[in-house]
């Protein structure tokens, strides 16, 4: 009865140890997987900061250039501004979609 004890808790034991790696197994590939879906919506939201990053220095340059620049009048230049606004606005909707 002593030989059939130990078959009984060796074979539980390598049950418990099989299912043991298996559920580790799965956990680690699900960790992997959030870790890559954080990586990849963090590169997308740093790309779409260096966008919005640009375009704001864009329009620094130009409120600068008008600031220093007396060539043309100043509601020419701000209409002018609005113009490109648009032009950016529509570029922008054409490349999401």
């Amino acid at each position: 009865m002593d030989s059939e004890l130990v078959l009984i808790f060796g074979f539980i034991l390598t049950i418990i140890v099989l299912v043991t790696f298996g559920v580790n197994s799965l956990v680690d590939k699900h960790l992997k997987h959030k870790r890559w879906l954080e990586e990849r919506r963090d590169k997308q939201s740093t790309r779409v900061g260096d966008d919005k990053h640009a375009a704001l220095e864009e329009r620094v340059r130009v409120l600068e250039r008008i600031a220093t620049e007396n060539n043309e009048p100043l509601a020419m230049q701000i209409e002018q501004l609005r113009d490109l606004q648009s032009l950016d606005t529509e570029i922008t909707r054409e490349q999401r979609s």
